[in-house]
């Protein structure tokens, strides 16, 4: 089994194709027109990286890391976050989904990010936790964009912040994001990353 790391439109196409059956299967369109093939999954200013566990030629785990500059509490970081964190039914239990999300804090670490934000429903905290991330306390992302914002607490959300923090910069104002709203705005394709 390996891991591979392609910027999301230069995903080989079997892979990507793959891909996007396991983004449906996990979260069903709701009867509109499907996407082509090769569409874009997020808005490309936000530059997703897409990372594979792949196993023969087999998807069997896939994410996308966004990517944006963030300002809070007076300072500005490079932030990355995760999105549409997916693993194949058949292969769900096995390790898989956690050695992909912990590897791609790595790759974050190593792409000279500040941080790693991102949202999750409460029951999979304690999955992203076991991959290194780590709970913010009271922290409520804001999505969408400043005009249309879409915040994790809204009615009918059950979601937890959870973050990394991996350069000196970032450690130093990590208590700033606790108890707080991080004013993302990543757009309107990716509400909330």
């Amino acid at each position: 089994m390996q891991i591979l790391s392609f910027p999301e439109e230069a995903t080989p196409p079997e892979l990507r194709t793959q891909v996007r059956d396991l983004q449906d299967q996990a979260w069903p369109s709701d009867g509109g027109p499907a996407a082509p093939a090769g569409a874009p999954t997020h808005d490309p200013l936000l530059r997703p990286w897409s990372m594979l566990l792949v196993d023969g030629g087999t998807v069997v785990a896939a994410l996308d890391i966004l990517t944006k500059e963030l300002s809070h509490a007076g300072a500005r970081y490079a932030a990355g976050g995760l999105s549409t964190v997916v693993t194949r039914r058949d292969r769900q239990g096995l390790g898989h989904g956690g050695r992909l999300v912990a590897a791609a804090r790595e790759a974050m670490i190593a792409k000279d990010m500040d941080l790693g934000l991102f949202t999750c429903d409460r029951p999979l905290r304690a999955f992203y936790e076991r991959a290194g991330w780590q709970l913010l306390p009271g922290a409520v992302l804001v999505g969408g964009t400043p005009g249309d914002p879409f915040p994790s607490d809204r009615p009918g959300f059950d979601k937890v912040t959870l973050g990394g923090f991996f350069s000196a910069r970032a450690r130093q104002g990590r208590m700033s994001f606790h108890h707080s709203r991080i004013e993302l705005y990543p757009g309107e394709t990716d509400k909330l990353w």
